[in-house]
C-alpha cells in the first residue's frame, strides 16, 4: 500500500500510515509513520515529504530496513534542516556505533570516509581532495567535458534518430569526466557503468556488498599504480597523501570510491531528469532556446525543483537532548534531514512547487549544508550545463520518441531518473 496524504487514520502498519499508539515516552503529536519509499511516477514529489512539510514539520518514521525495531526523526523545514546538518550536536560518526532504520540493508559508504566523519577529522579528509573541486579546477575540466559531450553526441548522430539519451549521453559523459578527474585509464572504464546502480539502490546486502568489494579492489589497484607512477590527477594526489602518512589506504579508497560512484551516478540521472522535464514542459524548453544566457540559472532552479533522490540520505545521531521544530529529540536518537522537502518550504520559497527560471534569493539545499555540503557541486552544475546547452544547440527539433508516461524510470534506487530516455530529432 502506497502512502497518500489522506492516510491519516491509524491502521495496522501500511506504508506511510501511523501506528495505533505512540511509542513509550512519545505523544500523539508525533505518530510513527512507516515509510516504504515506494517507486513514484517519473518526477512526482514524495507525498509523505509533502505531508510532513505542510503538516507536522517534524515527524517520526521507520524505513524498510530495521523497521519496527528502530525509529528516527524526520525534519523537513528549511531552517530545521540547516540546523540539524550544521549543529555539532548531531553526529555522523555516531552512526557507526548504532543500528538505524534505513533504506538499505547494507552500508552504502565506507565508515572510513567522509560520510561517517565529523569535524575536525572530516575537515582533514576533505582537505586532501578539496583542491580537485575548486573554481580553477572546473575551468580546466569544462573544455574536457565539452569535448567528451561533443564526441558522444557525434556518435548519437551517426546512430540516427531515434536514440537513447541515457546510452549516448547521460551515462557515458559523467563517467568519463569523473574518470578523467580521478585518472582512470580509458581502457578500464567500460566495466564501471553498472556498479553504482547496485551500490546506490535498495538492494540486498549481498549484492550491495559484492559491488562495493569490486569497486574497492579496482580503486586499490589504481592507487597502487599511482604510488609507483606519480601523476597530477586526483588518484595521484591521494596516493601521494597516503604515502606521506596524511591519510590511510582505507581513507584514500573511501574518498576515491565516493567520488567515482556518487559523482558519475548522481550526475547521470540528475542531468537526465533535467532533460526529461524540458522535453515534457515545452514552455521551459522554449524559454531556454530563446534565452540561452539563462541556462546556468535555469539549471540551478531545476536542481532545486526536481526530486532527484528517493527517500532521504544518511541520518545523524543526537549526542545530547536538542529541540528541533518544537520536537524534543533525545540523545542517541537518529535524525534524518530532507533537503528535497526543505527546497519546497513555502516559508522560504515563493510558490515552491513551480519551476521559475527567474527565481532569486535564498539558495537551495540540493547539495546539502554544513560540513557535508557536496564538494562536487560545481562539477555537477558544470556537467549539466554542458550537456543541456549542447543538446539544445545541436538538436533544435529534439523531442521524446515516446509518450512521457512510457519513459521507464529506475526502480528502488536512491537516485531517481530514467532508465531509458528515447528521443528523436
Amino acid at each position: 500500500m502506497t502512502y497518500r496524504p489522506s492516510d491519516t487514520a491509524p491502521t495496522a502498519s501500511p506504508a506511510g500510515s501511523a501506528h495505533p499508539s505512540p511509542p513509550p515516552g512519545r505523544t500523539a503529536a508525533h505518530p510513527v509513520r512507516d515509510w516504504a519509499v515506494d517507486d513514484l511516477p517519473a518526477l512526482t514529489f514524495d507525498p509523505l515529504l509533502s505531508d510532513v512539510l505542510h503538516g507536522e514539520r517534524v515527524a517520526r518514521i521507520t524505513l524498510p530496513f530495521a523497521g519496527d525495531r528502530h525509529e528516527a526523526w524526520l525534519v523537513t523545514r528549511y531552517e530545521d534542516v540547516k540546523f540539524v546538518t550544521s549543529d555539532p550536536r548531531f553526529s555522523r560518526t555516531a552512526l557507526t556505533e548504532t543500528t538505524v532504520t534505513g533504506m538499505s540493508g547494507h552500508r552504502v559508504a565506507s565508515t572510513a570516509g567522509l560520510n561517517y566523519a565529523d569535524p575536525p577529522y572530516h575537515s582533514r579528509l576533505r582537505k586532501s581532495v578539496q583542491k580537485a573541486f575548486t573554481g580553477q579546477a572546473m575551468k580546466r575540466l569544462r573544455p574536457l567535458a565539452q569535448e567528451t559531450c561533443d564526441t558522444f553526441l557525434d556518435r548519437m548522430e551517426e546512430h540516427g534518430s531515434p536514440a537513447d539519451l541515457m546510452e549516448h549521453l547521460h551515462a557515458p559523459v559523467p563517467l568519463a569526466v569523473v574518470c578523467d578527474l580521478l585518472g582512470v585509464p580509458r581502457d578500464d572504464r567500460d566495466g564501471l557503468v553498472g556498479w553504482g546502480d547496485v551500490i546506490l539502490s535498495m538492494t540486498t546486502p549481498k549484492a550491495g556488498n559484492e559491488a562495493k568489494a569490486r569497486v574497492t579492489a579496482f580503486i586499490v589497484d589504481l592507487l597502487h599504480a599511482r604510488r609507483d607512477q606519480p601523476s597530477d590527477d586526483l588518484a595521484g594526489a591521494l596516493a601521494e597523501a597516503m604515502g606521506a602518512g596524511d591519510i590511510t589506504e582505507a581513507e584514500a579508497v573511501s574518498l576515491a570510491t565516493a567520488i567515482l560512484v556518487s559523482g558519475a551516478h548522481a550526475v547521470r540521472y540528475n542531468s537526465a531528469n533535467m532533460v526529461f522535464m524540458l522535453l515534457t514542459r515545452p514552455e521551459l524548453m522554449a524559454r531556454l532556446r530563446a534565452h540561452p544566457q539563462d541556462l546556468p540559472q535555469a539549471v540551478d532552479e531545476l536542481i532545486r525543483h526536481i526530486p532527484h533522490r528517493n527517500g532521504v540520505g544518511l541520518p545523524r545521531i543526537a549526542t545530547e537532548d536538542v529541540e528541533v521544530g518544537g520536537a524534543s529529540i533525545r540523545a542517541g536518537e537518529a535524525v534524518y534531514a530532507s533537503y528535497l522537502a526543505a527546497n519546497r518550504d513555502p516559508e522560504v520559497f515563493e510558490d515552491p512547487d513551480t519551476v521559475d527560471f527567474d527565481r532569486q534569493g535564498t539558495a537551495h539545499l540540493s547539495f546539502g549544508h554544513g560540513p557535508h555540503h557536496c564538494m562536487g557541486a560545481m562539477l555537477a552544475r558544470m556537467e549539466s550545463e554542458v550537456m543541456v546547452s549542447t543538446l539544445l544547440a545541436r538538436f533544435p527539433d529534439l523531442r521524446l520518441a515516446t509518450a512521457p508516461e512510457d519513459v521507464p524510470f529506475q526502480s528502488k534506487g536512491f537516485i531517481r531518473g530514467p532508465r531509458v530516455l528515447p528521443v528523436a530529432w
